[in-house]
């Protein structure tokens, strides 16, 4: 279930020793389901170790569970607070990876039977994957929590690229304005490539600075680009 007690995870999450409970089987990448266990207490939290990754020919090799962990820091930074506290622990059961708090969730509703409502609420997600370039933003990557119906998006993976990656299933918004109460954050990066810095390179860090700067003047959620794949594959 969704935890609560925000720092009680955080230092969990941090500090806990931590057992393999499971695989899932989906995805390309090795992921696990484990127990972090701290101060008496145990948590569920999704790892996803570095030697677990298929190396992919664009990005860098072992370097998507720190981009899970970049995707947490960008989400804070904008304040949208939907991406599950994501740690890089060096001392996992198969090396250093991801440690990310575990949702609990309605696996059978996500965006592509959400109501019109729950669509509605999208908007920062969409905003997030345009500064962060993702570049696999499935319909099953965004849900809402059983505990509270709090907006998540998770699966980082595959972002940050310096150059343009973006797939996303999530283009309701194209070409409408980008909401006022959103835009502040992106004149305030001034702290982004020192958040950003133990994760990614200097060149994905500059990127994420000219999209904020980009998406300042236009104002405006893009339409998607002409002459390449603009989705992701498989869309769930």
């Amino acid at each position: 279930m969704h935890i609560q007690n925000t720092k009680a995870i955080q230092n969990a999450l941090s500090l806990g020793d931590y057992e393999l409970k499971g695989q899932f089987m989906l995805g390309s990448n090795y992921t696990f389901l484990v127990d972090v266990h701290h101060e008496g207490e145990t948590y569920q939290a999704v790892y996803k170790p570095s030697k677990g990754e298929q190396p992919l020919w664009d990005f860098p090799d072992n370097t998507l569970a720190r981009r899970e962990v970049a995707a947490y820091q960008l989400s804070e930074a904008l304040g949208f607070h939907f991406v599950p506290f994501t740690i890089l622990r060096d001392d996992g059961p198969h090396g250093p990876g991801s440690l990310q708090e575990y949702i609990e969730y309605d696996v059978e509703y996500h965006y592509f039977n959400f109501t019109p409502q729950d669509k509605e609420k999208l908007r920062p997600v969409v905003l997030f994957d345009l500064l962060a370039n993702n570049a696999d933003r499935k319909g099953s990557h965004v849900f809402f929590d059983d505990d509270t119906q709090k907006l998540f998006a998770i699966d980082h993976g595959i972002c940050f690229h310096e150059e343009e990656k973006l797939r996303t299933v999530i283009w309701d918004f194209a070409g409408q304005a980008i909401p006022k109460d959103l835009l502040p954050p992106l004149s305030k990066t001034d702290n982004w490539r020192g958040l950003l810095q133990p994760y990614l390179n200097p060149r994905e860090i500059t990127a994420i600075l000219a999209r904020a700067d980009s998406l300042l003047k236009t104002r405006h959620f893009p339409r998607p680009l002409q002459g390449r794949r603009a989705f992701p594959y498989p869309p769930v």
